[in-house]
């Protein structure tokens, strides 16, 4: 409660003073287009920062292109072309896509660069100074044919626990069990289709787990929203290990200075490429770095980023920071993912969506209004529901608020000559609109943008009562009534002004579209000085109506064709004959049966688990599932599925499973196992 008191007060207790503040999103990987799960970020980002230049502070927003790593390599590799003309082609990409959805960024960058490698070479020095770098030789799985190390992504096999098939190397998606990558049954490189050997290579370390109790005290100060950070207490009190910073060759990066073979993991260089990024804004502007940087800066540091990295911004950029004498973040902004109709984003399922595709239907306003009315300091997913989409846009954007300039803007271009009447007609409702302004920019500060959203939008609805009950349009029939339906109409003017501001920041375009309309700057500061006597320009339609075929067309040039083979796609080469065969009475001791989901639960502390309870006709039971990457749990309760019953219980750190849910799984996603209509609870499956 204190913490949440904290957070309400921060916008007033700052209103007098001018606010040094430092803005990054992640960096999107320099590998394909930018698709709407990026755009959500970067909105996010883009909409704070925004605000924040609205309220006068100095606000500076930087990002950049995620240029290094094996991924990278292989795709330029794939396209015989050098990795440099790779990550310049797909920058140059992202920075389209950033600007066409009115991102506004003061300076992207790329970690490809002097800024980032001389940053990197000196937050090493001093992390190899002060003894936090140590060595130690590690097993790899190694690629023989093609020469190289494999990350666990690179590597599929049957699950060493359930025995499913086509699994990363990591954790199995079935069952939800964590492995070495060395433990798989009947690996595959996913690179040459060849089983890999174990090889032994000398890695370098950060000390990790020496910042412990630091990193405890700092995940517990503010930092982080509650969810997140309780989340973080976990890891940390199971005890963090140190932390591989080396890569071998071949590697597309920065190598390790005083080795032949070594590069730094991209995941130490990307996170200080926010630091290279900015060094280059400050060369351009004459800003100083340290002021910003150096751990006594009173300046402010926000990261926004997705709950898929928390641990390497949360946990491993602070202990970085920390340790070679900078400052660390005063907040990092963590969202959910993004959704497309209730389910995660799938090219098989037509709800994969380019971000340039998107631009190629739609206004990029739309789809920053329905984020913005959906994002809050909940990490939870954002569905991007279309219908919805379509019904909230029309009805909001068009329907209620540019409905009000379009409404009352002919009466003072035809009736006045476009001059503003001096007189308010209705003070209390004015004061009404204005008056939530501070509560507005607290929702704003604290990233609440669907609190801000709701409220702006009930102040619209007060409007468009206030011009419906007044009926200028009837009043005017009658030229004694003139001077009334000006004041109401100038009223009805200015009130459509105080929207635009409290809405500049998700609507830079119409923000703008408005200010000429209205001959006026949009600034905070104007919310309570309204426009008297003053002329405006003859009112042009803003924004219009979404129809529905731009979502179908939307959606038609994302689909894929189910035959279509995608050559820039990484496809295993499971080699079904090295699997074991059983025979027909060994399949036939396995008890299959139909259950029914009549619960199901995220699994505090895992990111793959969902805890299902299923009624089996005779009993219920619990099982642990690794399908959380494609269910929501409400999507799930009342739905038939198949399950094996006599499965022995397995125990996890979560609790015991007492049977296994089947489900089937590909580079587009998993999909739970459904019987056919009339099925019911507990039959068996023949």
């Amino acid at each position: 409660m204190i913490k949440v008191l904290i957070f309400l007060v921060w916008p007033s207790t700052l209103m007098s003073a001018v606010r040094n503040i430092l803005v990054t999103s992640a960096l999107p990987y320099a590998n394909a287009p930018l698709h709407l799960g990026h755009i959500l970020e970067y909105t996010q980002t883009d909409i704070w920062t925004r605000f924040q230049k609205l309220r006068g502070n100095n606000c500076y927003y930087v990002c950049a292109d995620d240029a290094h790593g094996t991924a990278i390599m292989l795709k330029a590799d794939e396209q015989k072309i050098s990795p440099e003309e790779h990550i310049k082609k797909m920058q140059a990409s992202h920075e389209a896509d950033f600007s066409d959805f009115l991102i506004n960024v003061d300076h992207y960058h790329s970690t490809h660069t002097d800024e980032n490698k001389t940053l990197v070479n000196l937050i090493y020095k001093r992390l190899v100074d002060r003894g936090y770098i140590t060595q130690r030789a590690v097993v790899q799985s190694y690629d023989s044919k093609k020469k190289i190390f494999l990350a666990d992504r690179y590597i599929k096999g049957q699950c060493p626990r359930c025995k499913a098939l086509d699994q990363y190397g990591d954790n199995c998606e079935s069952c939800g069990a964590t492995y070495q990558a060395t433990e798989l049954i009947n690996p595959i490189s996913v690179l040459s289709g060849t089983t890999p050997i174990n090889k032994e290579s000398l890695h370098y370390f950060f000390k990790l787990s020496e910042f412990t109790d630091y990193l405890k005290s700092w995940t517990s100060d503010r930092h982080l929203q509650t969810e997140v950070s309780n989340k973080l207490r976990e890891w940390l009190n199971d005890g963090l290990k140190d932390w591989d910073i080396s890569r071998d060759a071949p590697y597309f990066g920065f190598k390790i200075p005083d080795t032949l073979d070594k590069y730094f993991y991209v995941w130490l260089d990307a996170p200080i490429g926010y630091m290279a990024s900015f060094k280059a804004l400050c060369k351009k502007h004459d800003i100083n770095f340290d002021a910003f940087w150096s751990p006594e800066s009173t300046a402010e540091l926000y990261h926004f980023i997705g709950k898929d990295i928390v641990n390497f911004h949360a946990l491993f950029w602070p202990a970085i920071l920390k340790s070679t004498g900078f400052r660390t973040p005063t907040e990092i902004a963590v969202h959910g993912f993004v959704t497309i109709n209730g389910f995660k984003m799938s090219k098989s399922r037509g709800t994969f969506i380019n971000a340039r595709s998107y631009l190629e239907h739609l206004n990029p306003e739309y789809l920053r209004y329905y984020y913005a009315s959906k994002l809050s300091r909940s990490i939870d997913d954002v569905d991007l529901n279309l219908d919805d989409f379509v019904q909230k846009v029309n009805s909001d954007l068009v329907g209620k608020v540019v409905n009000i300039a379009s409404r009352c803007a002919k009466f003072i271009t035809h009736g006045n000559a476009g001059v503003l009447s001096a007189k308010i007609h209705n003070a209390k409702l004015l004061e009404k609109v204005s008056g939530v302004s501070d509560k507005i920019a607290s929702l704003y500060e604290n990233r609440d943008f669907s609190g801000a959203v709701r409220l702006i939008m009930a102040q619209a609805d007060s409007i468009n009562e206030y011009i419906a009950e007044s009926e200028p349009w009837k009043l005017n029939k009658d030229p004694r009534n003139k001077q009334e339906v000006q004041e109401i109409c100038s009223l009805g003017i200015n009130l459509f002004r105080i929207l635009m501001i409290y809405l500049k920041p998700i609507l830079p375009k119409t923000a703008k579209a408005s200010e000429i309309f209205l001959n006026d700057e949009l600034n905070w500061s104007g919310i309570t000085e309204p426009l008297k006597n003053h002329h405006i320009e003859t009112f042009s339609p803003m924004l219009k109506r979404i129809d529905k075929k731009s979502i179908n067309s939307m959606l038609a040039s994302n689909s894929v064709d189910s035959n279509e083979t995608s050559t820039t796609e990484i496809k295993a080469v499971v080699n079904l004959k090295a699997v074991e065969e059983v025979n027909i009475e060994e399949f036939q001791k396995m008890d299959l049966r139909i259950a029914k989901i009549i619960k199901a639960e995220t699994v505090q502390g895992s990111d793959k688990l969902l805890k299902l309870t299923l009624n089996i006709g005779t009993e219920k039971r619990q099982v642990f599932s690794g399908i959380k990457s494609a269910y929501r749990p409400e999507q799930l309760e009342g739905r038939l599925t198949l399950m094996i019953a006599n499965i022995a219980p397995r125990k996890m750190r979560f609790g015991t499973s007492h049977g296994m849910v089947l489900a089937a799984s590909s580079e587009t996603g998993i999909y739970l196992l459904e019987p056919d209509i009339g099925a019911s609870p507990g039959q068996r499956v023949t």
